[in-house]
């Protein structure tokens, strides 16, 4: 017995330790991410305050001013999920962004979650936009089936070699597929930042610019918390990216599950109100990414 538990003690430690030499060679995060150690305001510093030991966050957005924050660093590749109370009660005109920026001009590869208020008794729309070497104008929106003001609720971002899919509450509502083999535009080169707002864009955000922002509410507040970030940190070792042995590549990451494939399917046919695909207004001839499937 006492050989038993040595040699179970010391595949314990080797486990662990082999287990620590992954997740610093390939930069994988080991915890959750806090705001203090991980991200940084990026404007307004006085409409943003820690909460929970920087384990949350609140935004603010008044008269004076809307608030962004961003990661310190950037990643290519991975999953990043953050719980976000929205803006309560009538919340017209307002936007709260969460996403994804790789902070380039003409060739901007980016990833959107945009949280569209409303009037009270309205339901909340989330817009969701890819950018791709710099092309974007791939909207498509979602009214969410709960109130996403009432209680927090888990929004994540899937980005892989395979494909890319937005996630609220582990339901798939978007899923782009990587088609670079046919020519199609996919965010494979440049990493990105994680980054969110709360500002006021009453020109468009609810019910295209017609409802606008009622400034007797204010102050306008969201809440942020359980941040994390699990992807190749850059700079970093250089062969992290290209590493399928880290788990967002592995086989089960690679395509939605059946079950996740039913749930995206609901969402779809009882959820979405807009999709760039089907604007012919738009889009007379569908882009080659809708021709080639989700």
């Amino acid at each position: 017995m006492m050989r038993n538990s040595s040699f179970s003690n010391i595949a314990s430690i080797l486990l662990t330790t082999s287990l620590v030499l992954v997740l610093v060679t390939y930069n994988v995060s080991a915890r959750p991410a806090t705001f203090l150690e991980d991200f940084r305001v990026t404007w307004s510093d006085s409409h943003i305050r820690q909460i929970e030991g920087g384990r949350a966050i609140q935004l603010l957005l008044d008269r004076n001013s809307g608030c962004g924050f961003a990661s310190k660093k950037q990643y290519l590749f991975g999953r990043v999920s953050m719980k976000i109370k929205l803006v309560p009660g009538d919340s017209a005109g307002t936007v709260t962004a969460f996403y994804m920026n790789s902070d380039t001009n003409t060739v901007r590869d980016e990833l959107d979650f945009e949280f569209l208020g409303n009037r009270t008794g309205q339901p909340y729309t989330v817009q969701t936009n890819i950018y791709a070497h710099g092309k974007g104008d791939r909207e498509q929106r979602v009214n969410l089936w709960f109130d996403p003001a009432a209680a927090f609720h888990t929004y994540s971002i899937l980005w892989n070699h395979h494909h890319i899919v937005f996630y609220v509450d582990d339901v798939p509502i978007r899923v782009y597929k990587n088609n670079e083999a046919k020519g199609i535009p996919y965010p494979t080169r440049q990493p990105m930042g994680v980054y969110s707002t709360l500002w006021e864009a009453d020109d468009w955000a609810t019910r295209g610019g017609l409802e606008k922002i009622d400034w007797s509410k204010a102050p306008f507040l969201a809440y942020y918390r359980d941040f994390d970030i699990e992807g190749c940190g850059v700079p970093g070792p250089a062969n992290c990216a290209a590493n399928r042995a880290n788990w967002w590549e592995g086989t089960a990451y690679q395509a939605l599950t059946a079950l996740e494939y039913r749930r995206y399917k609901w969402v779809r046919m009882n959820h979405m109100i807009y999709d760039y695909c089907t604007d012919k207004s738009r889009n007379p001839v569908p882009p080659p990414e809708c021709v080639a499937g989700y």
